[in-house]
């Protein structure tokens, strides 16, 4: 048994060792399967196993990060996109354990290197590796080891994978045994127009007729005196399963068609199999003495196939496998602001995620019955809130505020001892190495320290943990179960058994920047010139359709934004005097309030399901107006809804008023326009 190291940080002051110090153990697929086992016995005595999760980006765009303004459904789309586009390149796994003649946490800190690495050609189309920059720079400052995640890292395949592989297996196993057997009167050809494969199938077939005779010339033997020479270097005799054979050894792809060609049209007692061999598959040739006794060797070859395929297979789940005992134990598991985390584990380990958020939290809850955030705890509980003030929410300044025992030592530390949490850490002395912020391995042992230092502040006495008395069942602990931040906003809460938006308990604490959306209201506006702000925009809709017509304006990239009209039908005008603008080409449009906002023929417009749109698509375009482009949106009228066909009377009242105004287009004057301009601005501020 190796010998274990204990790195303590504890409340009382350990003398020589650095402040914080943290044994993280480092785990590549070269010690993978042993720190497998280890983690599985830590797993099942742990009261709580933390997780964190470092991956190769986050945004593949920039309007596609989360903001104030986004509906439930379009913040999960865009969640989606990032769990679906990057890779998780470094997985921490830390299991906590209550040692009650210790009174304090013993935890374990696991630093996992993975990398989608492709293991078996039938599991589907290889994962592809995104990077955004930002992501990449961040964790190159963080001294992040990249040759060890691409050279060292632990490959995987997601659930969904797996199934898939397990019926290509099938079917490929099927054809290969399909492939050996002759059908009665089949006679298998294949044109010989080159003189060389017409000697090649004549020296083959002198050859196994030779090695066929010496078989049944001598009874027991497996034929190693029969065979032309010249094919005696390619012939390595030995035995299948019982039954003399042959491995053909330097054969090209050619060749084999050939030699399977002669087998079948020249000997009823030959097999030509593709068998599991000491590297992978072997072509083999098998003497099979009748028909009942070929019958048993497809059998036993089918076997052999099959269980070389679950052993590939297998070592092909690799990094799975750390999932699959995380959700098969029901701990509890802890996270910090971690609604990303586990869409990423649920897209990369079980199956592509569902369309909506509400199957999401479904699924997510099926898989992983009890996940807790510590972000949300540092907002759900007074005395949290109390102590992190104004403070920053991120994983490092809870930990230095609610753990300086652990994050500094002893030392500097004025919180009562008695509201501090020991923590001890088992580091094993083979492949632990000092963790640090930004590192998984410690990450996860930092959200574990915070998360049992919350505990504490609701009143749990860990004292009284048994293994009939779970955490999990703690009631002043239940309330805060299975509700995750969607994004980095606060204001509202995902709860995973409901799969709906509710109100954060301290969302009268959150300060909202903007009023409250009404989608039906809200139109997004692209294309539009990158010289118009937002003030300038609000003041060309307003002298358009009527002052105070617009509640807000959020800009989403420089030549784009969400606009929040005051009523629906306002929406609606917009959108049908927008189109109708576009339709002419007279002194009407040129002195139009909206003329301005249409500068470029670029500018298009759509209900706020086409932003949902656009964040659907798998598609990543810098600007909403090139993605829009990308997507075939041209000016919102591709993806026009029922809705706007329905505003049809509106878009006559609106044509019937530019009417009265501005009369025959082809017929006005200079002085018609002037006259029809100060009417036009007396009835908009009317």
């Amino acid at each position: 048994m190796a010998k274990l190291s204990i790195l303590r940080s504890l409340f009382s002051t350990v003398t020589g060792s650095p402040s914080g110090a943290v044994g993280v153990k480092k785990v590549t697929k070269s010690n993978f399967l042993s720190a497998l086992e280890e983690l599985r016995s830590l797993v099942r005595d742990a009261e709580f196993v933390a997780v964190d999760l470092e991956m190769s980006g986050v945004t593949s765009a920039p309007w596609r990060e989360a903001f104030e303004f986004d509906r439930s459904d379009v913040r999960y789309l865009k969640v989606k996109d990032s769990a679906e586009k990057f890779a998780i390149v470094q997985f921490g796994v830390c299991p906590f354990r209550w040692d009650s003649s210790k009174d304090s946490f013993v935890a374990h800190p696991f630093n996992f290197f993975i990398f989608p690495r492709t293991e078996v050609s039938t599991a589907g189309p290889s994962d592809e590796f995104h990077c955004q920059t930002s992501s990449i720079s961040f964790l190159a400052r963080h001294q992040f080891d990249f040759n060890a995640c691409i050279y060292e890292g632990i490959s995987y395949l997601s659930r969904a994978q797996e199934a898939l592989a397990l019926d290509s297996a099938g079917t490929e196993i099927n054809r290969k045994c399909s492939d050996a057997m002759i059908n009665e009167g089949e006679c298998y050809k294949m044109p010989l127009g080159r003189t060389s494969d017409i000697l090649f199938t004549e020296r083959m077939r002198i050859s196994l007729h030779e090695w066929r005779n010496s078989i049944l010339t001598s009874p027991g033997g497996n034929g190693s005196e029969g065979g032309s020479s010249s094919f005696k270097s390619q012939f390595q005799t030995s035995f299948f399963k019982m039954r003399p054979a042959i491995t053909l050894k330097g054969f090209g792809s050619h060749q084999q068609k050939l030699i399977r060609m002669v087998i079948r049209r020249n000997f009823d007692d030959l097999v030509y199999v593709s068998a599991p061999g000491d590297v992978g598959e072997e072509k083999k040739v098998i003497y099979a003495a009748s028909k009942e006794d070929k019958g048993f060797l497809m059998q036993d070859l089918r076997n052999d196939l099959v269980n070389m395929s679950k052993e590939k297979l297998a070592h092909a789940v690799g990094f799975r496998q750390v999932i699959d005992l995380l959700s098969s134990e029901e701990k509890l598991l802890v996270g910090h602001n971690c609604f990303l985390d586990f869409a990423q584990m649920y897209s990369k380990f079980v199956r592509p995620l569902p369309p909506s958020i509400t199957e999401f939290s479904s699924e997510l809850h099926k898989n992983f019955a009890n996940i807790t955030d510590t972000r949300y705890l540092l907002k759900a509980i007074p005395v949290i809130r109390q102590l992190m003030k104004k403070s920053s929410s991120s994983l490092s300044s809870a930990f230095s505020i609610l753990c300086p025992h652990i994050s500094q030592g002893s030392h500097g530390t004025s919180l009562a001892s008695s509201v501090l949490v020991k923590v001890e850490v088992e580091a094993n002395d083979n492949g632990s190495c000092t963790g640090a912020k930004h590192e998984a391995g410690y990450d996860a042992f930092m959200t574990g320290c915070v998360f049992a230092q919350a505990c504490c502040h609701l009143g749990i006495d860990f004292k009284h943990l048994s293994a009939s008395s779970s955490l999990i069942q703690n009631p002043n602990l239940q309330k805060y179960i299975n509700l995750l931040y969607p994004n980095w906003n606060g204001g509202v809460v995902i709860n995973l058994l409901t799969g709906e938006e509710m109100p954060d308990s301290s969302g009268q604490l959150f300060k909202w920047r903007y009023p409250k959306m009404i989608f039906d209201n809200t139109v997004i506006i692209w294309g539009f010139p990158f010289s118009i702000k937002p003030r300038e925009l609000r003041e060309c809709l307003n002298r358009a359709l009527g002052q105070d017509s617009v509640v807000s304006i959020f800009y989403i990239d420089s030549t784009s934004a969400l606009v929040q009209f005051s009523s629906p039908v306002l929406a609606s005008e917009f959108l049908a005097t927008k189109e109708d603008l576009e339709r002419r080409d007279d002194a009407i449009r040129v002195l139009h309030p909206l003329s301005r906002l249409l500068d470029g023929g670029k500018t298009g417009a759509g209900r706020y399901d086409i932003y949902k749109d656009l964040c659907c698509s798998p598609i990543a375009k810098p600007s909403i107006a090139e993605q829009a482009e990308a997507m075939g949106i041209t000016k919102g009228l591709k993806k026009k809804n029922k809705e706007e066909h329905a505003s049809a009377s509106v878009t006559e009242n609106s044509k019937e008023y530019s009417n009265q105004i501005w009369g025959d287009p082809h017929n006005i004057s200079c002085g018609d326009i002037l006259n029809s301009l100060c009417a036009s601005h007396a009835m908009v501020g009317r």
